[in-house]
């Protein structure tokens, strides 16, 4: 297919990407109901479709299928959590937090690690020469495609990220030169919701757009 033969998106799909846009929500609350390992596969193929520097697509997803390790991992937020919590001086801010389910680990019925490589071959160094963290936005950008074919596909996401990456890396006995960028929990949302769970419980609202934008 040429450039002159690529599909044009018309308003009724820009309407329903806004739409998907809009409903995209970080997922804490799992049904245990499984994915489909074809559905699965399906999804990263997809988040493998994000753009990366210089093409070197340094993300790497591990799978967590280990009870052991699933139980270690957990108990790993569970602790970090506890000391986030004791780190707001503020008692209403500190029961306010302990009041968030901040992750489904115990539910999801899919978690993923996701890592970036960067010592990946793929793209032979161009275009982060100067600026390396490209590799790890490159893995997000892959996240983020992944959130959002998931959401298309009525499937929650989780980013958890009450946690210590060293220990992660530790736990999941990845490479050395792999560098920890998210842990993610799947599955079928328990409920529904039409705003996000942290503006319903009054931690955070959205912010207007417009307070973001600035002219240099």
């Amino acid at each position: 297919m040429t450039y002159s033969e690529a599909p044009i998106f018309d308003e009724d799909f820009r309407e329903q990407l806004d739409t998907l846009l809009t409903w995209r929500r970080d997922v804490r609350r799992f049904d245990r109901r499984p994915i489909d390992l074809a559905i699965l596969d399906d999804l990263l193929d997809r988040a493998c479709l994000a753009p990366s520097v210089g093409n070197a697509q340094p993300w790497r997803f591990v799978s967590v299928q280990s009870e052991p390790v699933r139980l270690a991992i957990t108990e790993h937020v569970d602790a970090e959590n506890r000391k986030a919590a004791d780190a707001y001086d503020d008692q209403q801010l500190q029961s306010e937090y302990q009041k968030l389910k901040l992750h489904g680990l115990r539910e999801a019925p899919v978690h993923l690690a996701v890592f970036c490589d960067d010592e990946a071959a793929e793209g032979r160094g161009l275009g982060r020469q100067t600026m390396p963290e490209t590799m790890a936005y490159s893995v997000v950008m892959a996240i983020h495609n992944l959130w959002l074919v998931a959401r298309a596909r009525n499937i929650g996401l989780g980013w958890v990220s009450i946690l210590e990456p060293d220990a992660m890396s530790a736990i999941l006995d990845v490479p050395d030169h792999w560098r920890f960028i998210a842990y993610l929990c799947l599955g079928y949302p328990a409920q529904k919701s039409d705003e996000p769970e942290l503006v319903k419980l009054g931690w955070q609202d959205r912010i207007n757009s417009s307070t973001t934008r600035f002219v240099r």
